[in-house]
């Protein structure tokens, strides 16, 4: 056997030796995927209800967001209505008060003033046909009754 003989056996020899290598570490990939395919499957069997139950949980979320931004919108209307109603009673009870108020006072002032003046032209009326005193002396004891009346009250 020559060196050329020698180094074809021992280079086919190698050869060999690499390719079995080759095939077992070629076969554990092989198992290993087919596994890892397995594990998929079974990954995509829990997956796709949880994924249904997902998408309709949002579209749920969806619709509450949407009614709920349609409330708002509505009450948010509903509150600018408000408010406005509010600015109009607020400036017509204001003009209502600078209308009337001063016509009210001055009916106030007249409907107390002609009350007082009914009183004592009353008062006056009795207490000089009782005792029949001159108009002077009526004014002071209609003076005397009131500082009476001013201690006592």
């Amino acid at each position: 056997m020559t060196a050329g003989e020698l180094a074809i056996i021992t280079a086919a020899v190698l050869l060999s030796i690499g390719f079995a290598a080759l095939v077992v570490v070629l076969s554990r990939v092989l198992d290993t995927l087919r596994i890892l395919r397995s594990e998929l499957t079974d990954l995509r069997h829990e997956t796709r209800p949880l994924l249904a139950e997902l998408r309709a949980s949002t579209d749920e979320a969806r619709g509450a967001v949407e009614e709920a931004r349609h409330d708002l919108d509505r009450f948010d209307r509903v509150l600018g209505s408000a408010e406005s109603i509010s600015h109009a009673v607020a400036s017509s009870g204001r003009m209502t008060r600078l209308a009337l108020s001063a016509p009210v006072i001055k009916a106030t002032a007249l409907v107390t003033g002609t009350g007082r003046a009914a009183r004592r032209l009353r008062r006056g009326g009795r207490r000089e046909n009782e005792r029949g005193t001159a108009t002077g002396q009526h004014l002071v004891v209609v003076d005397d009754q009131r500082a009476r009346r001013r201690r006592l009250g």
